[in-house]
């Protein structure tokens, strides 16, 4: 039998909340369920155990706070160096050296200035850049992931790297919640629970952070489209932790009153149970790399209504699964893309289509690109040592 590969994968936090911890672990688990592979992360903090990834922890140092991304590279780096050597090394975050990095977001210069539109860098946010672009220009990567088109394009604006060597691998789903459970249970338990009526056409918003996915630009939204049709029949169900108060009163200032509802913060595995219940998903984010509730929504075969500056409206085919709208704040354009989200002529259609979407884009068929990348990665070696 061949010697197993030894693939050292490197996150700061492992399966724990937030996009690029769970994709590290759904893409990583998988991987090293492949006899052909021994996997092993280095993390400061995880979830819980797999047994088959050998955890190795990393020490970070937090104070001063500009020591946190840099501490995290070193001791990194001399974890690997006393366990390695390795015949692939996997990032998904800034370290000094890595043969294939996965960028789940922009460039932290573009961040701090186009999103958070700070004037000034702090302290921290000169010594995370730095290290992102030691990682990027010295740190011999042979591959990078972006995890869509908004960040491969502004990648490639910020640093002079191959486009060739630029990838987009969008993140997967887990779609198996999604077709063991039964339409037709999860509908009347869930709007029971929040006394929705069966019959009630049902937008769902799920997030943990209100502002940045746009909960307000949703509100106006719905508030157009029951100006326009006063009649108009619709309830939005908001699940995540948020201002409830602040746009609860949002709401009522804007005529919605009891058609918006606040569940509060859902378990992840009960999360499935919630967009089974719903008719359509909107999330007109501010700025999103990805947004995985979004695949999550579709896999559920909800169309979904998604903001220009989302990187999962790459997968949304407008008028087919789901809508883009560029701009967000545009009450009036939501509204209408609202009304055929949810009264069109094909709404059925849309959702089928947006499972049939969500199914192409499974974690097993993320993880066999990945392992194709890793072997492409080899190869490369081999010719340049030959």
């Amino acid at each position: 039998m061949d010697e197993k590969r030894r693939i050292a994968v490197v996150i700061p936090k492992y399966g724990l909340v937030g996009g690029a911890e769970g994709f590290a672990a759904e893409l990583t688990g998988r991987i090293a369920s492949d006899p052909r592979f021994e996997v092993h992360l280095f993390a400061n903090r995880w979830a819980a155990a797999d047994d088959r990834v050998a955890f190795h922890q990393v020490p970070v140092v937090r104070f001063p706070r500009f020591l946190t991304t840099p501490s995290f590279a070193w001791f990194a780096r001399r974890r690997m160096s006393a366990e390695g050597p390795f015949d692939v090394v996997h990032t998904h975050d800034r370290i000094f050296r890595a043969d294939l990095v996965t960028l789940h977001g922009i460039p932290h210069r573009r961040w701090i200035r186009d999103v958070r539109r700070k004037k000034r860098m702090s302290l921290f946010d000169r010594a995370t850049a730095r290290m992102e672009d030691f990682l990027v220009l010295r740190g011999g990567c042979r591959r990078f992931l972006a995890v869509s088109s908004l960040v491969r394009k502004i990648f490639l604006e910020e640093y002079p790297v191959d486009p060739g060597l630029v990838t987009i691998l969008h993140p997967g789903v887990d779609m198996a919640p999604y077709e063991r459970l039964e339409r037709e249970r999860c509908r009347p338990e869930v709007r029971n629970r929040y006394g929705i009526g069966l019959d009630e056409p049902l937008i769902l918003f799920v997030s943990m952070n209100f502002h940045i996915k746009g909960l307000d630009r949703v509100l106006r939204g719905l508030a157009h489209l029951r100006k326009g049709d006063p009649g108009a029949r619709f309830r939005l169900l908001v699940v995540g932790r948020g201002d409830e108060n602040s746009y609860g009163r949002l709401a009522k200032e804007l005529g919605l009153g009891s058609a918006v509802i606040f569940a509060g913060a859902v378990a992840k595995e009960k999360l499935p149970e919630c967009y089974l219940s719903g008719d359509g998903y909107a999330m007109l984010s501010r700025f999103d790399t990805f947004g995985m509730v979004v695949l999550e929504a579709m896999a559920a075969g909800l169309p979904v209504l998604v903001g220009g500056q989302t990187g999962a409206r790459d997968l949304v085919r407008d008028g087919e699964n789901g809508f883009v709208i560029e701009d967000p704040d545009d009450a009036v354009s939501v509204a209408g893309r609202m009304r055929q989200m949810l009264n069109g002529d094909h709404p059925a259609e849309m959702g089928m289509e947006a499972r049939r979407t969500a199914r192409e884009h499974s974690w097993d068929k993320v993880a066999s690109e990945v392992v194709g990348i890793y072997e492409s990665i080899w190869s490369d070696r081999r010719l340049a040592a030959s």
